[in-house]
């Protein structure tokens, strides 16, 4: 085990040295493929770390491909080839027509072997612990949605630094991490001062805002918006027991309420864009095409997948916001 170094204050995790040692034994012959490395005890006592930072540098290098484990007998050699594709968690908030769009351009722009497994958390603290708890040391690279759950950082700080992205929604507590995501509160405040002048033929505006999903810089947006330009406003959490009114516009976050808002005005015999008006949130095809085309202030979610792929094929430590625009069509 000689040829194994893990050195103490060299500003290299032990675990990351012990991944370095082991690759280079590969590279220079020392190891070869089906020859059995050191134990995970033999290799903790050498060096007086803890168990689970060899733990983790093995996983790292089994997701790899580079290395194998057979249960009661140890780890081997699996491969020679160091630089092994990719195996890559990511953690979605939930799936949906536009994240799906993100998902399928981000898969198409990876390299070739490149291996994706997705989870979701449907905004669960518990649930978006445990996957991340379970799934530590397995995978190379993490991709994380946080959406607007509270404190996620306590969790992701368990994985290393410089193999997470964060994706879509970040909060301070995530500086340190490389990113692309959108500026929600800059995005609705910009995307409805562009669209102001078919606005003001309405009486109010009215944000359909769900506490425990949409993120809370929409809402900051929104409020922006409304005071700056002295518009009368509300903000509901739900359509229940609501009689529309003429001269509302209704912004609407998700897809559920959009189908059930136009059914409204459709049994209230009102006429879409004359009597109400409707801006989505995240535009899709359907929306492009639905009574005429609904108006959407939305981000473009393939470049964002694209540009996601690049920054992990690259391995880019940087933090990029995705741009976001409204979409004028016929609903208001």
């Amino acid at each position: 085990m000689s040829f194994m170094i893990v050195e103490e204050n060299n500003g290299i995790p032990k675990y990351k040295q012990i991944v370095k040692s082991i690759e280079d034994g590969i590279l220079n012959g020392h190891y070869k493929r089906g020859d059995k490395l050191p134990s995970i005890n033999r290799v903790k006592l050498r060096f007086s770390i803890s168990r689970d930072t060899v733990l983790l540098a093995y996983g790292l290098l089994k997701s790899r491909g580079i290395i194998k484990s057979v249960p009661g007998k140890g780890y081997y050699v699996k491969s020679k080839n160091i630089s092994a594709s990719k195996k890559i968690f990511l953690l979605f908030d939930e799936l949906n027509a536009f994240k799906e769009d993100l998902y399928n351009s981000f898969l198409s722009n990876l390299e070739e072997g490149d291996k994706v497994d997705i989870f979701f958390h449907h905004f669960n603290q518990n649930i978006f612990s445990k996957l991340i708890h379970d799934n530590i040391g397995i995978y190379n690279t993490y991709i994380i949605m946080p959406a607007n759950l509270k404190k996620t950082h306590l969790t992701i700080d368990l994985l290393p630094k410089n193999n997470v992205y964060i994706l879509d929604q970040v909060g301070k507590e995530h500086a340190k991490y490389a990113a692309i995501y959108q500026n929600f509160e800059k995005d609705i405040l910009e995307s409805l001062e562009s669209g102001l002048k078919h606005l003001k033929p309405y009486n109010k505006l009215i944000f359909l805002f769900i506490n425990n999903k949409q993120p809370s810089g929409m809402l900051k947006g929104f409020k922006q918006f409304c005071e700056k330009h002295q518009f009368d406003n509300e903000v509901i959490e739900s359509f229940d027991d609501r009689k529309i009114s003429k001269g509302e516009v209704y912004l609407i976050p998700d897809d559920r309420n959009l189908i059930r808002i136009i059914k409204m005005i459709k049994t209230a015999n009102l006429e879409l864009a004359k009597d109400i008006g409707i801006i989505s949130y995240n535009d899709t095809l359907l929306k492009e095409v639905v009574e005429g085309g609904i108006t959407t202030i939305s981000t473009d979610f393939n470049a964002m997948g694209k540009r996601l792929a690049q920054m992990v094929t690259q391995k880019e430590n940087i933090r990029i916001e995705n741009p976001n625009n409204l979409i004028l069509r016929n609903s208001i």
